[in-house]
Parts: C-alpha cells; structure tokens; sequence
C-alpha cells in the first residue's frame, strides 16, 4: 500500500552523496518489491547491509505437513499446545508451532516470554495477530511497540526481533504469505485508491495504521540472525553471523515498512440482512484473504437470523480463530478462546442446531474471531494433529 513515510535522516535527493560527521559515506539499500516495479524504501546503513563473516544451516521448527484425510471439519485446540514452563522459554520466531498450511499460506501458533532472535523470513511477509500481550517489535526501520488485538504487519525481509514486556508472555496467531504473487499481504484492493489510498468505503483508514516513529540503533559485532528461506524440499533456514549490528539505520523512506493495526480500530459493515464475510475483510495475500469478527450489532430486519445461513463455500477452507466473547453460531460444540475451526472446502457448515432460533431477536454480538480462507486446500501441521478434538464433526447431527 502506498502511503509515504519519512524516518530519522535522510538526504534530500535520492541515490546521491550522503556522509557522516567524519566524511564517510552512509551505505543506501534499497528495499522494493516485484523487481523495483512496487512498493519500495530507502535505507541509510552505518554498515555495509551485505556484509556476512559465517554462515551454517538451520533448520526451522517442524513444518510437515498432512493431507486433511478423511476430509472433515475439524476443533483444534491451540491453548493445549503450550504449557506455563514451554511458554516462558520459548520466543515468538522459534517457537511458533505449526497449525495448517499450503502451497500459498502458513498459520502457526506461539505463546511465548523470551525474546526472540534476530530473524529474517525472505519467503513472505507476514501478518502477526496478537492474541493477548504487548511488547516491542525491534525492526531495522526503527520499534514498534505491540499490544493484544494488534496485526503486526512485517514484510518480506525485514529483519526484526520481537522482545515481550518484562514478566509477561505473549499469544501470537502468525499468518505467514509462502512467496506466491510476490508473498505478500495488504489491505483489500477493492478499499484502495488507483493510486493506493484507503478509500472512504474501507473499514479502516491511514490513521489506524502506525509504523515506526525514529530509527534504531544499535551496536555490536558478530550479531547472528536467522534466515527462512526457500530450500529443494520447501521452507528451510540459515543461520549468519554479521560483522555489525543490522539495526544501524540513521534514516529512511518510502511505502514499504513494518505497521500494526490494532482490531479495536476496525469499523464494522452491517445490514437490514445477513452479511457475507468478505465485509469483514482486512487483508489479503495471494490465494488467501483475512477477515476479523469484531463485536457489533447485527441485522435489523424485523424477521432477520442473525447468525450465518449454511454456505458450501465450494472454493475456500475457512479458518476462524475465535479469540474472545461468545460465539452465537457455535454453542454446544465446546468453541471458546484459542479455539480454532477448520471447514474445508467441499462441506457444507453454518450454525450448530438450535443456534438459529437462539438468535433471533438478538441485537448485538459480542464475539471477537480472526478467519483465514484460503482457495487451495490447507493441510494439517503438528500443532494441529496434537489438538484435533477428534468429535467436531458430529456436531451437526442431532
């Protein structure tokens, strides 16, 4: 999305001299997209950003991946993945636990109370919600400070380290684009601008969105970081050691960067009638979108049904990670915060029985969810085959 930014100290003509105080040059890096043909920044470097002493093979955590066999809606579980002793040692790069994915997207889960490594994923951008806590994210484009409900928005290649306020843990739904389209997640093009502004029908605006404020700095000298990257087999990483400290940027600007959009700024779209969820709808990457459900009033048609009509969404898994309040379309099933619901493309799904009539007359819903639907169908991770509650399915039948 094009909306400039201007951080820290920056020359006033682009690709032209800039020097310190002591008469050497600051090194520009250009950071761009599709091939200096999209979005792009520049960058002022103390150091030379190219600059690497050693390197040795990492290998991220599991990211196997199962067929979705029988094909069948599945409960999972994500709270059950992390116990208090696994959560205050794990960080929010390395721990994170894979839930399901495909050629397009991964959805990984964390819980987490240490700081993570520096990281770079150079496969996609990713679009981190987080379900409860606050912290900094530390990027070379400057701090972003975190809290619950924030997407924190990190493109493709940006080195940053997350680093959870002091005592705390962090909850984190990591939505990660695989590299197809140019891997990478924005709001909707329909609430865009030709030009990349967010339009006055969008349910979010340029003032919700908040980047990084003043540059970085920090020293050091055999820094290591960690790298995911594109390997023959899929997804695999490199560990680097860096001469100096990457966050070494006195200055930058341009369309490209880190931002965080907090769900408590998303206005909800509402009707007489029934909504389709693409009106919820707050990013998309390539072959997948994401939506938020937010607390709002429903519809007001006199002889309205609040909650979904059944839907046979016959190109799309739907993915709804419900985070809080209470879910109208779900009683009886055993749904609440952490929950993830998985209906697969080719299954018909909508409100439990009784949840129908249960809503009728209902003015407002109270219920906070995240859904990720993809158009190719998600496999199972690890994370997912240890938390399947295995009965889901039945649901439906009286």
């Amino acid at each position: 999305m094009a909306y400039y930014r201007s951080v820290g100290t920056i020359p006033p003509k682009r690709h032209t001299q800039f020097r310190r105080e002591d008469g050497e040059l600051y090194y520009e890096e250009l950071v761009g997209e599709e091939g200096f043909s999209s979005d792009s920044s520049l960058l002022y470097h103390r150091g030379i950003p190219s600059a690497i002493t050693a390197a040795e093979p990492w290998e991220p955590s599991d990211l196997s991946l199962t067929p979705n066999a029988p094909l069948l809606p599945r409960h999972l579980r994500l709270h059950d993945l992390f116990d208090d002793a696994a959560a205050s040692a794990a960080d929010v790069v390395t721990g994170r636990r894979l839930v399901l994915g495909n050629a397009d997207v991964r959805i990984s889960y964390v819980v987490a109370g240490a700081p993570s490594p520096l990281y770079r994923n150079t496969i996609g951008d990713e679009c981190v919600y987080i379900e409860d806590g606050a912290g900094t994210v530390e990027t070379v484009f400057g701090a972003l400070t975190f809290r619950t409900g924030d997407y924190v928005l990190m493109p493709r290649a940006t080195t940053h380290r997350w680093v959870p306020a002091a005592g705390t843990t962090v909850r984190a739904y990591a939505i990660e684009a695989c590299g197809g389209g140019g891997g990478h997640i924005a709001p909707p093009k329909r609430y865009l601008s030709r030009y990349g502004q967010l339009l006055e029908h969008a349910p979010f605006c340029e003032r919700d969105l908040h980047g990084p404020s003043e540059p970085l700095l920090r020293a050091g000298t055999d820094v290591e970081l960690l790298v995911k990257h594109r390997g023959p087999g899929g997804a695999t990483g490199t560990r680097y050691v860096l001469p100096t400290h990457p966050f070494d940027v006195v200055g930058w600007d341009g369309c490209l960067y880190p931002y965080t959009f907090n769900v408590e700024d998303f206005e909800p779209i509402t009707g007489r009638v029934h909504q389709p969820p693409p009106v919820h709808q707050v990013f998309e990457g390539h072959n997948f979108v994401v939506c938020n459900f937010v607390p709002r009033k429903v519809d007001y048609h006199p002889l309205s049904i609040p909650v979904p009509y059944y839907h046979s969404n016959v190109d799309s898994d739907e993915v709804m990670f419900y985070v809080a309040g209470d879910y109208e379309a779900r009683k009886g099933t055993g749904i609440g915060p952490g929950s993830i619901s998985l209906h697969p493309g080719g299954h018909a799904h909508g409100p439990q029985p009784g949840a129908m009539e249960g809503s009728i007359g209902l003015e407002r819903f109270d219920e906070l969810a995240v859904m990720v639907d993809t158009f190719a169908p998600l496999q199972l991770g690890e994370g997912a085959r240890a938390t399947d509650d295995g009965a889901y399915y039945r649901s439906w039948s009286r």
